[in-house]
């Protein structure tokens, strides 16, 4: 006896065929909106320091962190030492610093209490990377801000990596723990494409003393990027 053979006709492999596309391409193009959500949020951190030192200039006549006055501008500010070094308008300290005295650090407290920016106002008594106090990015890495050290900014960071390069600005803003594939993206969005050159640059932490060209940056690891403002 004969028996007919069933099998997928080439218009139900083409159907097939276009359903898979279809879902590839909605995954990917899925994936491609979570990116660019990231980026613009890595993107509005930088964006949002710079207001938050302009509001505290225009409320106070004075740089938060490096405020003389900040004890009577709003309450509970721990004062910053050297009490000389107040009030000069240089936001002293590294921009990742973890001592609670320096003016980096108190930045975040004196901006909270002005009402600009959101987070904990209460100073730790002894500070540490991920205890809640510094904000953090998109990427969980920590965000900070320290005054440009003259014509060659000397960017360090707790992961003994560092960004010594010629960068412009009077202050410097760091954003760590961002992956490559952001890093491409966010200096397109904020400067101009090239990750060794312009206002924002990015380091590599295991690279010691050397700024980043944009051909070195790997997609999947992680770098610390600075921007003077």
């Amino acid at each position: 006896m004969k028996r007919n053979q069933s099998g997928f006709t080439l218009i139900e492999i083409a159907i097939v065929l276009v359903i898979i596309g279809l879902l590839l391409g909605g995954v990917l193009k899925g994936q491609e909106l979570i990116n660019s959500a990231k980026v613009k949020n890595l993107a509005t951190d930088f964006r949002n320091i710079p207001l938050f030192i302009y509001g505290y200039q225009d409320k106070f006549r004075a740089i938060p962190g490096d405020d003389a006055a900040a004890d009577t501008h709003v309450s509970g500010v721990v004062a910053s030492t050297p009490s000389l070094k107040k009030g000069n308008s240089v936001i002293d300290g590294l921009w990742d610093s973890l001592t609670n005295t320096d003016e980096s650090y108190l930045f975040w407290q004196h901006v909270r209490l002005a009402g600009l920016a959101p987070g904990p106002t209460a100073i730790p008594g002894t500070p540490a990377v991920g205890d809640g106090y510094k904000p953090v990015n998109a990427a969980g890495g920590e965000i900070g801000i320290q005054s440009n050290n003259g014509t060659l900014a000397t960017i360090t960071s707790n992961a003994a990596g560092t960004l010594n390069t010629a960068m412009t600005g009077t202050y410097i803003i760091c954003s760590q723990g961002i992956l490559g594939k952001y890093v491409k993206q966010l200096d397109t969005t904020m400067d101009d494409g090239n990750t060794d050159t312009g206002s924002m640059r990015t380091a590599d932490p295991a690279a010691v003393g050397k700024s980043i060209a944009t051909t070195a940056i790997a997609d999947g690891s992680s770098y610390t990027v600075c921007m003077g403002i």
